[in-house]
């Protein structure tokens, strides 16, 4: 109950912030531009280490930029539904829903290392806990309580469901105990308290884990890393003129980039970002890996249910072949 009241104040605060900032702004001053942050922990953690940049971005566009972080998708998914956010950093599942629901265009991304160092999914259990080890996660699902993301999530849930359950006939929404649903950080707490058995999570967010909760973190190890994942974007919503979104993508592949006094001071803000590398200039069209990968996991999920006949399983991959050729069109539209 308690977190049923949290959630629709939450909603409440979504929307009296977007109703505020909607309305005209008096005299010469501009209306604050939002900037919609993926929920990390709490809002304030989401919002904080993004400060320092926006105060940079306002200063380049000349009109105040202000935070706006939510603790879930789905709330941080409704405020752009609703226009109330003007900018934001998406994971790729959100980013490619804004853009082919025609919402927002894609400016920039995070530029990612490669190799080992690459930012990844990973599933993690405790130490000492009832199931350590991979083998022992996929033998038996049914007697662990699984901590996960957000189906919109693409560490917490899209690519543990493609590259290691499906493949192994698990279905995670069904096949477990029992499931939570929340942030990188509260899964991760979940097992390291014993509320939960294993937890989906990533290589970025776990390191961000231990230097903010070193004692739960030295309770939990890694039993699986996934192939390296599509970066995190920079959106900006598609009826802001071209102008400003040229602005915006500017001032972030220059953020740490650019020589002068402040570029230590930029570079140190970016590592708290764990975006070391900072931002490349990038379009809709940097999403069709992600578009391939939510292919990838509905051609998987018919694959794996049961039909009343041939006809109905081709009938559903049919449809999801149309649903991803229109995806891939969509991203490689010109930018309005």
């Amino acid at each position: 109950m308690a977190s049923l009241f949290r959630n629709a104040l939450l909603l409440l605060l979504l929307a009296w912030q977007g109703a505020a900032l909607a309305q005209p702004a008096s005299g010469d001053t501009p209306r604050p531009l939002r900037f919609g942050i993926l929920p990390l922990g709490g809002a304030l953690e989401s919002r904080e280490p993004w400060t320092p940049l926006l105060a940079n971005l306002s200063a380049a566009l000349g009109r105040p930029v202000a935070a706006l972080s939510a603790t879930s998708y789905e709330l941080l998914d409704r405020a752009i539904r609703r226009n109330e956010v003007d900018i934001a950093f998406l994971s790729a599942q959100m980013a490619l829903d804004a853009v082919t629901q025609r919402r927002m265009n894609v400016v920039a991304q995070v530029a990612r290392h490669s190799g080992p160092s690459a930012h990844r999914a990973v599933l993690l259990t405790r130490r000492e806990g009832p199931v350590t080890t991979l083998e022992g996660v996929l033998a038996q699902p049914e007697r662990w309580r699984l901590a996960r993301g957000d189906n919109r999530s693409v560490t917490g849930f899209i690519l543990p469901q493609v590259q290691l359950f499906l493949p192994s006939r698990i279905a995670m929404e069904t096949r477990f105990r029992s499931e939570f649903v929340g942030t990188h950080q509260a899964t991760a707490l979940a097992v390291a308290n014993g509320d939960a058995d294993v937890a989906t999570n990533n290589t970025t967010d776990f390191e961000r884990f231990k230097l903010q909760f070193p004692v739960e973190a030295a309770r939990l190890h890694v039993v699986w890393t996934s192939e390296p994942t599509p970066q995190g974007q920079i959106l900006v919503r598609r009826d802001h003129s071209p102008e400003l979104q040229a602005k915006v993508r500017a001032v972030l592949v220059g953020y740490g980039h650019t020589p002068g006094p402040h570029q230590a001071t930029q570079r140190a803000v970016l590592k708290t970002l764990h975006a070391e590398l900072g931002f490349v200039a990038a379009d809709n069209s940097a999403l069709e890996s992600a578009a391939t990968l939510g292919y990838q996991l509905e051609k998987q999920r018919a694959n794996a249910a049961q039909w009343v006949n041939d006809e109905a399983r081709q009938a559903r991959l049919q449809r999801i072949e149309a649903a991803y050729a229109e995806q891939v069109a969509a991203l490689r539209e010109r930018p309005r």
